[in-house]
């Protein structure tokens, strides 16, 4: 497997395009996407467990009642949720346009909104910007696309893989946005993954679940779960490998393939957490079984407490052990060893769950870094476990203290 350009558009047959319908009066930046399929596809997707739900969200679900999709119509700038029934009628209104100007059903549209809650879609504005997104799909448009999904994000998210199963190349590619309101259970994050393999929709769906489980729902920026989180995957076959309809060499070789653009697009959305200057990655071994490392991964990275001291390079381990005693996973504290590490070195801090003599200035210097791993070893089993989140920062309040302006 090898890492390849062009994002959503990397894999055969899929075009894509982004323009500027000013979703957001006055902004000049792009705000709708489109991303097309020349032939049908098998769908996936997972979503949201807010139970407050965007329009859009509701929609989709309508439309992958029969795991078929041709492509992904989607904007930023205004989540479309909270709006009552007129704004299903408005996210269904995003698949019609797109539909009627390409010839296709309106149910072969999956529809996603991001942006304020609980304002009205302009969607007449998005009506009157479709002949221009429509004209501008290209196999070249996944750049455009990325962008017009972005809100607060400062980085693009976008990767493309190629491997060979079953002796045909085949490529995904995606492209994500995310950068507040992020927590495990999904975040107020889309991404769209497109893929030429050839696979049943019924192992698309259990390929898709496995990787979400392990790097979409293991991210945490703030501990808000959105009411629009969105991944779906969509996959038109037109590598022309033999069909994985069951489980062995061939299904796993794409699983892992996804897996590694989950985990991409997950650090990349932590690593853009808002306000954030750091990227943590909790790497925790010695669980009793998977589910509860996990878990007490999940419960490390989301601790504000813990990202306060990252921010601040203070090698607070208590807040380490802290978040894991409250994790509902039970273990035993005098078990725990815990150290820091990043590019400019590591150092353990914890062993046994006792303090471990070391130099602070060394350990602020190693937790200065851009990047830092948080390295958990619990001596209950053999089970891993990774999650991933940032620093919380000044600048997040900052952000999030007029962000409707």
């Amino acid at each position: 497997m090898k890492t390849i350009a062009k994002g959503v558009c990397a894999p055969q047959g899929f075009q894509a395009s982004g323009i500027c319908c000013g979703i957001k009066k006055g902004k000049t930046k792009r705000d709708l996407a489109l991303i097309l399929s020349d032939a049908p596809c098998v769908a996936a997707a997972a979503y949201t467990q807010n139970l407050v739900k965007g329009a859009p969200l509701i929609v989709t679900k309508e439309h992958l009642a029969d795991k078929s999709a041709r492509g992904v119509i989607a904007n930023s700038g205004n989540a479309n949720t909270c709006n009552g029934e007129q704004g299903i009628v408005d996210a269904r209104s995003m698949a019609s346009f797109a539909a009627q100007r390409l010839g296709l059903k309106p149910s072969d549209f999956i529809v996603a909104s991001t942006g304020v809650i609980g304002q009205p879609l302009p969607i007449k504005v998005i009506e009157g910007g479709m002949d221009a997104l429509v004209a501008g799909l290209s196999a070249s448009g996944n750049d455009a696309a990325r962008e017009a999904i972005m809100t607060t994000d400062t980085r693009d998210k976008e990767v493309a893989v190629e491997l060979e199963i079953g002796g045909k190349t085949v490529r995904l590619g995606a492209m994500a946005k995310g950068s507040g309101m992020i927590h495990i259970n999904m975040a107020t994050m889309l991404s769209f993954i497109t893929t030429d393999c050839a696979i049943s929709a019924e192992l698309l769906d259990k390929a898709l679940k496995a990787t979400v489980e392990k790097t979409f729902n293991c991210v945490s920026v703030d501990g808000d779960t959105s009411t629009n989180d969105m991944v779906c995957v969509l996959a038109n076959g037109r590598a022309g490998n033999p069909l994985i309809s069951a489980t062995g060499p061939d299904f796993q070789a794409f699983q892992d393939a996804l897996n590694y653009v989950g985990e991409f697009l997950s650090r990349a959305i932590a690593r853009d957490g808002e306000g954030a200057t750091k990227l943590l990655e909790v790497r925790l071994s010695g669980a009793a079984d998977e589910a509860g490392g996990r878990k007490l991964a999940l419960s490390v990275i989301s601790s504000s407490l813990a990202k306060a001291a990252f921010f601040g390079a203070d090698a607070n381990w208590g807040r380490i052990l802290c978040a894991l005693g409250y994790s509902g996973v039970p273990f035993t504290p005098e078990k725990v060893d815990v150290a820091f590490s990043s590019d400019k070195g590591r150092i353990e801090v914890c062993s046994g769950g006792r303090p471990l003599a070391f130099d602070e200035a060394r350990a602020k210097e190693i937790l200065g870094a851009e990047e830092i791993g948080i390295e958990i070893k619990m001596g209950e089993g053999s089970a891993q476990a990774k999650a991933w989140g940032c620093d919380l920062t000044y600048d997040y309040v900052k952000i999030n203290g007029d962000y409707r302006s």
